[in-house]
C-alpha cells in the first residue's frame, strides 16, 4: 500500500483549548461541556497503538464463538488475514473504524453527530435527532447510527450493516445480524473511553464487549487518505 503520512497542518493551535503554562495542551483538565451540561466531544482522537486494529478481543479472556465463526476465524489468522477487505481498500467497518492508526473527528451539531475518519476519508453521522432506525435498510459497511445521551456517555446503535467487513485484522468474522452499541465517556480533556458492544447472535453466543482508549490529538488536522492510489498489497499477500 502506498506510504501513509500523518495529519498534517502539524502546529496549528487548536483554539480555545486548556493549556500548561508552557504552552502545551493540557490533556489532563476538565472535560468541556456544552451549553446543555453534556460533555462536549467534539475534536479529534486516535486509539494509541495496534492493540485493537489487530485483536479486538485482545482484553477477552474467552471470545463466545458459534462453532462456524471460530473455525473462519481460525482460519484467517492461519492465512495471514489473506483475505482481509483492507488489503483490497475496502472499507474497515464500525468499530474496527475506531482503533486504525490514524486519527478520526467528531463534529457535534443539533440532530446530528458526524465522525470524519482520515482513513479511507471515510464520514459517518450518527443521528440524534429522535428517528428510529429504517424500516427498510439497504446493508451497508458502516451500517446505520442513532445516538442518546445516557447521563455523560453518548451511547451509540447501529444495525444494518452487509457481511462483508472483519473487526480487526485478525479477522473476526461478522454477519447481517450485527449490531454494535458504542458508549463515548469523555473522561477529561485529553482521555475517553470507547466501551464497544458485539452483539451478533449469527457469530456470536452472547454480546461481548471491549473498551478502547482514545486520546485527544491537538494542534493538528486530518489529511486526504486515498488508500487506492499506488496500492501495492494484494501482490504481495498470498496467505500460507
Amino acid at each position: 500500500m502506498g506510504s501513509v503520512t500523518s495529519a498534517q497542518w502539524l502546529g496549528y493551535p487548536t483554539a480555545s483549548i486548556p493549556r500548561l503554562p508552557n504552552g502545551k495542551p493540557n490533556l489532563a483538565a476538565p472535560a468541556p461541556r456544552k451549553a446543555n451540561g453534556q460533555p462536549d466531544l467534539s475534536g479529534i482522537w486516535q486509539v494509541p497503538g495496534l492493540k485493537y486494529l489487530i485483536n479486538i478481543a485482545a482484553d477477552v479472556k474467552d471470545v463466545p464463538f458459534q462453532p462456524w465463526a471460530e473455525a473462519v476465524y481460525k482460519e484467517r489468522v492461519a492465512n495471514f488475514g489473506k483475505d482481509d477487505p483492507n488489503n483490497r481498500c475496502l472499507p474497515s467497518i464500525t468499530p474496527e473504524k475506531i482503533a486504525v492508526t490514524s486519527p478520526w473527528k467528531i463534529v457535534e451539531i443539533p440532530g446530528v453527530t458526524i465522525v470524519l475518519y482520515e482513513s479511507r476519508t471515510i464520514f459517518r453521522q450518527i443521528f440524534t435527532d429522535g428517528r428510529s432506525f429504517p424500516a427498510d435498510m439497504n446493508p451497508a459497511w458502516q451500517g446505520y447510527s442513532v445516538g442518546r445521551w445516557d447521563g455523560d456517555t453518548f451511547v451509540v446503535d447501529t444495525k444494518g450493516f452487509n457481511d462483508k467487513g472483519w473487526l480487526d485484522t485478525n479477522g473476526h468474522p461478522v454477519t447481517d445480524a450485527l449490531h454494535v452499541i458504542e458508549r463515548y465517556t469523555r473522561k477529561d480533556f485529553g482521555h475517553m473511553d470507547v466501551a464497544i458492544t458485539i452483539d451478533d447472535p449469527k457469530a456470536y453466543t452472547r454480546p461481548w464487549t471491549v473498551v478502547e482508549p482514545a486520546v485527544y490529538q491537538p494542534d493538528t488536522e486530518l489529511i486526504e487518505y486515498i488508500c487506492e492510489e499506488n496500492n501495492k498489497d494484494p501482490q504481495h499477500i498470498v496467505g500460507k
